[in-house]
């Protein structure tokens, strides 16, 4: 039972300082309204309703009910919480802090969806459904894939990157023992002296500390790639042409190898997470993303009909070239490699599935 409903039991029972008497307030709750509210989740698993939901439905729940607050891949909008991403971030200035990067346990996660989301429609989720969205964030965490099914008998199993840095709360034992002594009023320091300033907050931008402080934090931050360094990476200054033809015969240059075909399935499977905004193949159209047929090694911002972005078609008119080290670098984090793109997707962590779509792309092109 939640300790805010306890302490909502026993306030009719509650003794007054004042008074010897309880104070009589209100009733005791039925049961029928203890179980209204008796819907909280424990680290242990204790209170989990019965029930199962897939990453796959939880992502068309999420794209419905939630997206519209926290983005299609978990990235927020506007102001609104970042759900996914942040891995590694916790000792930074600005830490970012989601379920994959932050939260200790994943039955938080559950209560939280079930006792407050939508918003604005709290409490109209089934079971199942709190049990898929949960199962697709942990999906945008890279937690787990795309085939997985959460329920009520392997929840317990699940375990957040996070949980090992929470320690259990020993102020009891510790900080209130300490402080039960009597105060010192003796041996005072004259006067007081500052220390330390907020620097990183920047409360007092007018100190040279501060400053300093702030160069520092921004000086360790890598910059992002700006349009120009983008296009630039990948298009290189043509060599100027030899003033007479060479006398060599041309080199041959010999075909690529065929791609592995599990390099491919595994491509096909990394690219349910660009569904939702791209489509390929024959019968391909410009969703929320534009269609990407043949868009390895060939030339950016090219889809007709595809209304891009002005940081994309500066980077087309210099002519950026999606070449394999282009996609790889863009695939991993859109937004650094090139500021101001409407691509939301906070980027494929992996490698190995920046390897498999590229192969995939190429692939399913032809």
């Amino acid at each position: 039972m939640s300790r805010f409903l306890k302490l909502a039991l026993l306030a009719s029972t509650m003794a007054s300082p004042l008074a010897a008497e309880p104070l009589g307030l209100g009733r005791s709750a039925t049961p029928e309204e203890v179980s209204v509210w008796d819907i909280d989740v424990r680290p242990d698993g204790l209170g989990l309703p019965e029930g199962s939901g897939d990453v796959m439905t939880g992502d068309g729940i999420y794209t419905e009910k939630c997206s519209a607050c926290h983005g299609v891949f978990g990235e927020g909008t506007g102001r609104w919480p970042v759900l996914a991403g942040g891995q590694g971030s916790l000792s930074n200035a600005r830490p970012v802090k989601t379920i994959g990067s932050y939260w200790p346990y994943l039955s938080t996660v559950y209560d939280y969806i079930n006792r407050a989301m939508p918003f604005g429609d709290a409490q109209s989720l089934t079971d199942d459904e709190v049990y898929a969205i949960t199962a697709y964030l942990l999906y945008l965490n890279d937690e787990v894939d795309d085939d997985f099914v959460l329920s009520s008998d392997n929840f317990n199993e699940a375990r957040l990157p996070n949980e090992e840095a929470f320690k259990p709360d020993d102020r009891e034992e510790v900080e209130f023992a300490a402080f039960k002594g009597e105060p010192c009023m003796t041996d005072c320091k004259p006067s007081v002296e500052i220390t330390m300033r907020a620097a990183v907050l920047d409360v007092t931008p007018e100190e040279t500390a501060a400053k300093e402080a702030a160069a520092k934090a921004e000086a360790e931050t890598p910059a992002p790639a700006t349009e120009e360094a983008a296009s630039e990476a990948t298009t290189p200054e043509a060599a100027p042409a030899p003033e007479t033809a060479p006398t060599e015969a041309p080199v041959e240059v010999a075909e690529a190898p065929a791609a592995d075909p599990a390099l491919i399935k595994a491509g096909e499977k990394a690219f349910r997470k660009c569904k939702s905004c791209h489509q390929i193949g024959a019968k391909a159209k410009n969703r929320v993303g534009p269609v990407l047929n043949g868009i390895v090694d060939g030339p950016a911002g090219a889809v007709e009909g595809f209304r891009y972005s002005k940081a994309m078609e500066a980077a087309a008119d210099g002519g950026l070239v999606w070449t394999h080290d282009a996609l790889t670098n863009f695939l991993s984090d859109p937004k650094g490699y090139m500021k101001g793109t409407k691509m939301s997707f906070p980027g494929v962590r992996k490698e190995e599935d920046i390897e498999a779509l590229i192969a995939y792309l190429r692939d399913a092109s032809e």
